[in-house]
């Protein structure tokens, strides 16, 4: 097994087919970002609800003279969510009550959906090497993830209706799906570009970004596919036995698929931004190690008056770290 690993460690550092992945799922692992992962997921579920309950209230009274297309639109968002989707396609109503209540409601059902786009951003800062000093502020986030949710909302509102116009149109049924498929991984193009630029911390170039929104949009439109499969082949069976409890194990599961997803998409941005490849997985450590590790050590900074200082044993060059603030913004050298 030794002569195994050292094969693919020499072959993965000479190749970046390879030693590009195993750089991503290195730093995956070194962030533990599958923990982020399931901290994420778990506020996509407590969140789901609320947020809809949201979108439904607000589409209320932009679109208060077309209930046609409130109606569209909301079994396009509950669509989405291929586990439980349909089960939610009539049962989703607004809230209603007088101005103050319906603003209270209102109010705390976006604080409450927000707590998954606060997760992603404290996830994505933690991915980045982030120091503590440089992340958002509680508000500041949430000011981010509610940035998110309008711009999501008239994306869904666009996407509706595009769908529908190409629809009517009489297209054949094959080009109906080749539009259907298309349109949705545009939807999901524009979802995560928003997505990762407004939730990562610090000023970032829309290039730098771009591979990981490439990945992610893919794989979600695969996973939304794999979703219908599993809903079609599996949860139906399991839920005349197990009955809601199939559902919500369906959804979680869902969800923690999507999160390890948009995670592994945002350590793709960093391992090319920083060019933080090959790594070694037995031997002397490269370059990329060396920088990795640093910028790790750095981002635990949490006061001014601290210094850092990184040294290997192995007799290289030591480096005294004190983060400049925004070093995210530059590219390595």
């Amino acid at each position: 097994m030794p002569r195994v690993i050292a094969w693919v460690d020499a072959w993965q550092r000479a190749h970046a087919l390879g030693g590009f992945p195993v750089a991503v799922l290195k730093k995956f692992g070194e962030d533990r970002a599958s923990r982020l992962a399931v901290l994420v997921a778990y506020y996509a579920f407590f969140s789901l609800f609320p947020l809809l309950l949201a979108l439904v209230s607000v589409l209320g009274f932009v679109l208060e003279g077309n209930p046609s297309l409130q109606r569209e639109v909301v079994d396009t968002a509950v669509g989405r969510i291929p586990v439980i989707g349909p089960q939610l396609s009539d049962r989703v109503e607004p809230l209603t009550g007088s101005g103050l209540a319906l603003a209270v409601g209102l109010a705390g059902a976006l604080w409450a959906g927000l707590g998954v786009t606060v997760a992603l951003g404290s996830a994505f800062a933690e991915i980045w090497d982030v120091s503590r000093l440089e992340q958002p502020s509680g508000l500041s986030s949430r000011a981010r993830g509610l940035g998110v949710l309008v711009i999501l909302a008239a994306t869904l509102i666009a996407a509706t209706f595009a769908t529908g116009l190409a629809v009517g149109g009489g297209l054949h049924a094959g080009v109906e799906r080749g539009v259907a498929v298309v349109a949705s991984l545009g939807v999901n193009v524009l979802v995560f570009l928003t997505v990762f630029a407004l939730l990562t911390p610090g000023p970032r170039h829309i290039r730098a970004l771009l591979p990981g929104v490439a990945v992610a949009a893919v794989g979600w439109l695969v996973l939304q596919t794999v979703g219908g499969w599993y809903v079609d082949r599996v949860i139906a069976g399991a839920s005349a036995t197990y009955g809601v409890f199939a559902l919500v194990i369906g959804l979680l599961s869902w969800f923690w698929l999507g999160s390890h997803l948009v995670l592994v998409a945002a350590e793709a941005n960093v391992v090319l931004f920083w060019r933080l490849w090959p790594r070694s997985l037995a031997g002397e450590l490269e370059p990329a190690d060396r920088r990795a590790l640093r910028r790790v050590a750095q981002a635990t900074r949490s006061d001014r008056r601290e210094a850092i200082s990184v040294e290997f044993t192995d007799g290289a060059s030591s480096q005294a770290a004190h983060p400049p603030t925004g070093d995210d913004a530059r590219s390595p050298r």
